[in-house]
């Protein structure tokens, strides 16, 4: 039996926004990806900030930082494929199921892949929910401090300091391959679509049928 998840989020403005996560499991069909950047969080349209990117663009670089609040950019890792999914905040039910489930699927993908979760929760947060959660397999990091990921590509949701639900994978060239900006915010993203386009970028024929 599904069971629906208590989310509270701190918001920018030092307000708490509290609601129910619908009941989801991994294995949810997604919804469709976004179209003309619309989003909405429990229906109710947000606006998003910041300069979108497209796929075959030149994937911005950006500092983040990691849970010792070190700085870590994207062009750390030039030479390997990289899969970025930003969530809103890792305390709410969606966005914490998804980044066990990558964490679990990362093992899947060729050695040359990297993954990232980037969300705006301030690293000792992180640190605690990655303890808590075990998890190892990739890096969870935070853009609350210069906040260039989310304002270079087009993720930042306005009025709220949260970064829109989102995936991307830059191939080995700097290049994005593959995006997809979920519509509604307590949605998951397509892991098969996801995981199967970092497949390819690192020059592996893809396991399942991307939907």
């Amino acid at each position: 039996m599904k069971t629906a998840v208590l989310s509270i989020v701190l918001l920018a403005s030092g307000c708490v926004w509290i609601g129910i996560d619908p009941p989801h499991k991994e294995g949810d069909k997604p919804m469709s990806i976004a179209k003309d950047r619309t989003v909405t969080m429990k229906g109710n349209p947000l606006t998003l900030e910041g300069t979108p990117v497209k796929v075959g663009e030149k994937a911005p670089d950006f500092r983040v930082v990691d849970r010792e609040f070190k700085p870590v950019r994207l062009s750390d890792f030039k030479g390997k494929v990289v899969l970025i999914a930003a969530v809103p905040s890792l305390d709410t039910g969606v966005c914490s199921r998804e980044t066990v489930h990558f964490n679990q699927e990362i093992a899947s993908l060729p050695p040359d892949v990297v993954m990232l979760t980037i969300s705006m929760d301030l690293p000792f947060a992180q640190a605690r929910f990655c303890e808590s959660e075990k998890i190892d397999r990739i890096r969870v990091l935070s853009d609350s401090v210069w906040r260039e990921f989310g304002e270079r590509y087009g993720v930042r949701i306005k009025d709220m300091g949260l970064l829109a639900r989102s995936i991307f994978v830059v191939g080995k060239d700097g290049r994005i391959t593959y995006m997809e900006l979920v519509p509604e915010e307590t949605q998951f993203p397509n892991y098969e679509a996801a995981l199967d386009a970092a497949r390819e970028a690192a020059g592996v024929k893809a396991t399942a049928a991307v939907k």
